[in-house]
């Protein structure tokens, strides 16, 4: 066995090439970030009617993106105790396998529902990968170097979010759109290779137990409570049977399941860890953030392209400063931390944050485009000062051998956050669009109103059917969407405020140091 420095819990051998296994995770990484950023760019297009796209509906666009969201976070927590029980480097390069597998596959979709089903495994290999990074980086860095190490691997993600857009207008403008998915396939070889030579296995010694019922449940409760928003909200009508029924079974599911997870002796999910008010906020706080800025998001994008008549490369340029704003600050996040403490840090960030999102209802279709790039800035400097201090928070209140489970909860918060941004802001975009253009569609045949008032680009694609007829219909298209997004961006600001008053009110203030005598768990390699 490898002998470990003094005073270490690392091995010397592993602590050495710390740094170049951190590159190595950071790659990893970065394709399950890229491909949600990029694919941002790309739904105005999917959304084209063949050949240019796959004539998705803006209900289909929200499930290619929340099937593997969905996925994803159902699976997460079981990824994670599978890497602490068969080892991380393992479950990591089977997902890295399984997610290049699912990204080819999605290229060559035939349709939308093949898209949703592409985008479900490549959800299910991106569980694997996720915890996977940042439990494998808790057992290579020593404690004192996990905050530095987690804002730099925060910041990949800010790199990732750089990366996608522009890599996807790009491609856009060059290639088919299925070449958005098609990109993730070297870069997943060069990761698998990588992650042969250099990354280190690991376990815990005490792995626990699976729980098929619970995530059975999980997933099922999670699809029925997101297809339910999303039906609503396609429909214009949160009352309808259908409608509230798919919404209670769902809501009931997941109340089965917390219930279930309380009585077993192996959860999915420890829900004690929630007692400890720290956590939860923090957890809390990283679901919040990403409920409001996926759903922003995701209206932005038809907002640059549809109303503002941006092409995809230039949509992924105006989306830069989002991006820049992460990676500059989220390395840097702790050293705020420090000065200022967790609570006033990610207070501020939550502010500023919805600041932001209050800045979006003052857009028109006029509005100088430096404004938006400001906003996106201040946006990507908010969301660095909150997922480094928390990330921080919630990988040190476990033991370390339990890195995979916290790894694995806090990436399931963010994904569920994010699923029920996209359904619950999508809807209420969908549900303010309707009500703004109903009135304008006197001259669509009766048969299409329905499908022509789901979306600003279904509005403008039936308008383009009927050529002069339909040039009426572009102006109110604009500014019914104008509408939808002030509204939606309000209520993403209303979540961004509850998320300042919950980490105000519980996260603590300055870290601090570690008692003398405390131990922590040593990092077992997996063949042992």
């Amino acid at each position: 066995m490898t002998t470990a420095a003094p005073d270490s819990r690392v091995p010397e051998a592993v602590h050495r090439r710390r740094w170049a296994i951190l590159g190595v995770l950071m790659l990893s990484l970065l394709i399950v970030v890229l491909d949600n950023s990029i694919l941002n760019v790309a739904i105005k297009t999917i959304s084209t009617p063949a050949p240019t796209g796959l004539g998705a509906t803006q209900s289909e666009l929200e499930w290619a993106i929340n099937a593997y969201t969905l996925v994803f976070a159902g699976l997460l927590f079981t990824a994670g105790l599978l890497g602490d029980r068969l080892g991380r480097k393992k479950v990591l390069l089977g997902g890295l396998f399984v997610f290049g597998a699912g990204s080819a596959l999605a290229a060559f979709s035939g349709s939308p529902d093949q898209l949703i089903a592409f985008r479900a495994l490549m959800g299910l290999g991106a569980a694997f990968v996720m915890p996977a990074t940042l439990a494998v980086l808790m057992n290579v860095f020593e404690r004192e170097e996990q905050p530095k190490a987690i804002g730099i691997w925060a910041g990949g993600v800010g790199l990732a979010i750089a990366i996608g857009p522009i890599t996807g207008g790009v491609l856009l403008d060059h290639f088919w759109w299925g070449s958005v998915f098609l990109i993730n396939v070297p870069i997943v070889v060069l990761a698998l290779a990588l992650m042969l030579w250099l990354v280190p296995d690991s376990r815990d010694p005490n792995p626990g137990r699976l729980d098929p019922v619970g995530v059975v449940l999980s997933v099922i409760g999670l699809v029925l409570l997101v297809y339910g928003i999303i039906k609503g909200g396609q429909l214009a009508d949160f009352t309808d049977a259908t409608v509230l029924a798919t919404i209670g079974a769902g809501l009931a599911v997941l109340v089965a399941f917390v219930l279930f997870e309380k009585r077993s002796d192996h959860p999915s999910i420890d829900v004690t860890y929630f007692k400890n008010k720290v956590f939860s906020a923090a957890i809390g706080a990283i679901g919040l953030v990403f409920f409001a800025l996926m759903g922003v998001t995701f209206f932005s994008v038809f907002y640059t392209q549809s109303v503002r008549g941006y092409s995809p490369l230039q949509t992924g340029l105006l989306m830069l400063p989002l991006a820049a704003a992460q990676l500059i600050f989220a390395p840097r996040a702790r050293l705020v931390v420090d000065r200022f403490g967790y609570r006033v840090t990610t207070t501020a960030g939550m502010l500023l944050i919805a600041a932001m999102l209050v800045a979006f209802a003052v857009l028109d279709a006029d509005t100088p485009i430096w404004l938006l790039e400001v906003i996106f800035f201040l946006m990507g400097t908010g969301m660095a000062h909150i997922m480094t201090p928390t990330s921080v928070v919630i990988m040190q209140a476990l033991p370390r051998e339990k890195a995979g489970s916290a790894s694995a909860l806090s990436n399931t918060f963010r994904q569920v956050g994010g699923a029920l941004g996209i359904a619950v802001l999508g809807s209420v975009l969908s549900t303010a669009y309707r009500n703004g253009i109903e009135s304008h569609l006197g001259p669509v045949p009766a048969g299409a109103r329905h499908t022509a008032g789901e979306s600003i680009e279904a509005t403008l694609g039936v308008a383009a059917k009927l050529g002069p007829r339909g040039e009426s219909l572009v102006g109110p298209a604009n500014d019914a969407f104008l509408h939808a997004m002030h509204v939606t961006a309000l209520w993403g600001a209303g979540v961004a405020l509850v998320g300042a008053l919950v980490v105000a009110l519980y996260l603590p203030g300055r870290p601090t140091e570690r008692q003398p005598g405390e131990e922590e768990q040593e990092l077992v390699p997996a063949g042992e």
